[in-house]
């Protein structure tokens, strides 16, 4: 299948564009929402989470305490990589079983860090990343998530910075609040990705 890599820095607005090409017909595959199920209660992650972190690193659910994991490993690149560890090799699995049970024309993968952290960038055809002012950014996750500014701040400061997202880019999606453009930008897309699909096909005939 024809493989586009979605990603963008915190508060860009992945999500919103997700939602749009999955409206249009593109198969949505979210690498964040496979690790919430991952660490969720019962989830396939937790037996080697609980082995390596211990149990304290659970809420009274017995989901992933996020918060208190996200504390303990900022700052911490060891124990981030364990988590790392843990955590990447379940995802891509289930991301690539995802893409192979769909019948759509094409999968959007949708990876926060895929600038950062490599790996799926050799796996996908093209790297859409979705870009607007840092301000914007801050602005939305304050508003959505309740964070100070300045804790926002930190987090992008882990983060790749829009030039390298930019400068890896094979299409740039600028979702600077406007809605209208947003989607005549990802209609555009999409009948390019759809034709690119379809020329891939035709080659693998």
């Amino acid at each position: 299948m024809f493989l586009i890599g979605l990603t963008g820095g915190i508060g860009s607005g992945k999500s919103t564009v997700a939602d749009l090409f999955q409206a249009l017909g593109a198969a949505i595959v979210d690498t964040d929402q496979i690790a919430h199920q991952l660490t969720a209660p019962q989830g396939a992650a937790l037996d080697a989470i609980v082995a390596t972190f211990g149990g304290q690193m659970l809420t009274a659910e017995g989901a992933l305490d996020r918060d208190k994991m996200r504390v303990a490993a900022f700052g911490n690149p060891a124990l981030r990589h364990q988590l790392e560890h843990i955590l990447h090799p379940m995802i891509r699995a289930q991301a690539r079983q995802e893409i192979m049970r769909s019948s759509a024309p094409y999968a959007l993968v949708v990876v926060p860090l895929l600038v950062e952290r490599g790996g799926w960038k050799d796996e996908v055809d093209r790297i859409a990343v979705v870009d607007c002012p840092e301000a914007a950014q801050i602005e939305r996750v304050i508003a959505r998530s309740g964070l100070s500014a300045e804790q926002v701040r930190a987090i992008m400061a882990t983060q790749a910075t829009r030039a390298q997202r930019r400068a890896v880019a094979d299409d740039v999606i600028d979702n600077n609040d406007a809605p209208g453009d947003l989607s005549e930008q990802i209609e555009h897309l999409h009948l390019r990705y759809r034709a690119y699909a379809a020329n891939l096909r035709t080659i693998g005939r």
